[in-house]
């Protein structure tokens, strides 16, 4: 088995639990490992026998962008519910970070994997 990734996806949300965090869009990172079996596509050299990262961040990025959560887990949650129903990846690695969120970090957030690393 190997690895699609996309690292540094971007997208602008409402997330946040303070008042002033809700009256604006705030980027958040997206880094995302996606395992693949990627013997056909090798093979075919075909887009269909691969799986799409354009369509991954397409896809991603729309569910961020309309999304309004309080905390990143719960968004988090729901980008790896997505493309484990979408993409039927067996196995995924989500790292989600809001960076400025907090004055002393680059960067904030929650690193999730769902699935069987085959």
């Amino acid at each position: 088995m190997n690895t699609v990734f996309l690292h540094g996806l971007r997208a602008t949300a409402v997330i946040g639990v303070y008042a002033r965090e809700r009256q604006m869009r705030q980027t958040v990172l997206l880094d995302l490992e996606l395992a693949s079996d990627m013997r056909r596509a090798a093979d075919s050299d075909c887009i269909d026998d691969a799986l799409d990262y354009a369509a991954v961040a397409e896809q991603v990025v729309a569910l961020v962008e309309g999304s309004e959560y309080q905390l990143l887990e719960a968004l988090g949650a729901a980008v790896v519910e997505l493309l484990r129903e979408e993409f039927a990846v067996p196995w995924l690695r989500l790292r989600l970070s809001k960076p400025g969120a907090v004055p002393q970090a680059d960067l904030v957030g929650v690193v999730i994997e769902s699935g069987k690393r085959p």
